[in-house]
């Protein structure tokens, strides 16, 4: 049996013991600040490293829209074939486009580019030319199905009318200001494209009530309604792009003269082919 003896340890340096504590005061522990209250903490602290972290898909991926590696980054000639280089020229307001077809009506004030400067649209010139498509086609069977019931003849649906209307309009707002777009570059005074599609666009509204109009069944008042309309409509772009023009020397008045013809041009081309019944 073992007796009741113990041998005492002194207080001495021995490998693989504790130290006893001498002084047994008050002891202070100290934390360190922690991260807890936000969450996912910024840095990894305590035992959980860096490599011990949650994988990325459980918390942010899903919140975050992911671009397949596939797509073409659209910069460059990419960016003119997305909608999103177009949207800023549909940014307008309904106060903006009516106040916009409001000067077209006034066409000798000329101020219609200092309002359009910073922000031209095409919003605007694309309804209006899609309006004066279906106007024309529309008035145009009217008159024509009218003329020929009251000379009691057979009628027929022309549709060429929609895909001529089309082609014209369209194709008018788009090549003209194109093509006035290199010459002024080429006579050193060069002007925002955008902009001269939205000065063209809104100078075709004049002919809608133009085309209204021309259900009267009076030859001499659709000559007239279309020599009023197109007037108007080429006055307002000569005088729009008169000051800009002028910078161009010597040459300016011809261009402003071209400009004024092509516009009256269009309006007598409407009368033959839009404002004249045939039976």
């Amino acid at each position: 049996m073992m007796s009741g003896n113990y041998t005492s340890i002194d207080n001495q340096k021995v490998s693989g013991s504790v130290p006893a504590v001498t002084d047994p005061g008050q002891v202070t522990v100290k934390f360190q600040d922690s991260n807890l209250q936000i969450f996912p903490p910024s840095e990894a602290q305590g035992k959980i490293s860096a490599s011990s972290r949650p994988p990325r898909d459980a918390d942010d991926t899903f919140s975050k829209p992911v671009s397949s590696p596939d797509e073409p980054q659209q910069n460059g000639w990419f960016r003119t074939f997305s909608v999103a280089a177009y949207k800023p020229y549909f940014d307008v307001d309904t106060s903006d486009v009516l106040d916009r077809i409001k000067d077209t009506l006034f066409p000798f004030t000329g101020s219609f580019n200092e309002k359009t400067d910073g922000n031209p649209d095409l919003y605007g010139p694309f309804w209006i030319c899609t309006t004066l498509i279906f106007v024309a086609a529309s008035i145009g069977t009217f008159v024509t199905y009218v003329a020929h019931k009251l000379q009691k003849k057979e009628w027929d649906y022309d549709i060429n009318l929609m895909t001529w209307s089309a082609g014209l309009f369209y194709g008018y707002v788009t090549v003209v200001p194109l093509g006035l777009y290199v010459i002024l570059k080429y006579f050193s005074a060069p002007s925002g494209l955008v902009q001269l599609f939205c000065l063209y666009g809104y100078s075709l509204f004049v002919f809608i009530p133009a085309l209204c109009l021309s259900v009267v069944p009076l030859e001499i008042f659709r000559w007239v309604v279309a020599g009023v309309a197109g007037f108007m409509s080429a006055t307002f772009v000569a005088n729009n792009l008169r000051a800009h023009i002028e910078s161009a020397g010597r040459r300016w008045f011809l261009i402003v003269a071209g400009i004024f013809l092509l516009q009256l041009a269009l309006a007598v081309v409407l009368k033959l082919y839009l404002f004249t019944v045939t039976v």
